[in-house]
């Protein structure tokens, strides 16, 4: 699946093929996806944001903690705004998509390297 999305992306990008396009277009996406999610919380209200400070106790395992961390999200984007974020992540999907492709990525792998760092460093993952 991924592959045929990969080819798809490479057939569909005509317009923007040189890499300074995607990479423009991937920061505009980018935008995009925050734009969306921001009008769901200040136009729409179909969510929130309350955030504070995250309680952390050192004398806690890393999975002690986890219990306590919050997202800072609450509230189920409406179907309007689910479609509306569904499609910017869609469309920065595409130019990452096509970043692979011009640097001759697989994107399949990019998903494979990242999941077994993932397994490897566990919750020391911390970005």
């Amino acid at each position: 699946m991924l592959g045929e999305f990969q080819e798809q992306v490479s057939q569909l990008l005509i317009r923007h093929r040189s890499v300074l396009d995607v990479l423009s277009k991937t920061q505009e996406s980018t935008a995009r996806i925050n734009r969306a999610l921001t009008k769901a919380i200040t136009e729409c209200g179909c969510v929130q944001i309350t955030a504070k400070k995250q309680p952390y106790d050192t004398s806690k395992s890393l999975e002690e903690n986890r219990e306590h961390l919050d997202t800072h999200f609450s509230g189920h984007l409406c179907e309007h705004c689910r479609d509306v974020l569904t499609e910017e992540l869609g469309k920065n999907l595409f130019y990452l998509t096509a970043l692979c492709n011009i640097a001759e990525i697989k994107f399949a792998d990019v998903l494979k390297s990242e999941g077994e760092r993932l397994n490897t460093l566990g919750v020391f993952n911390l970005s």
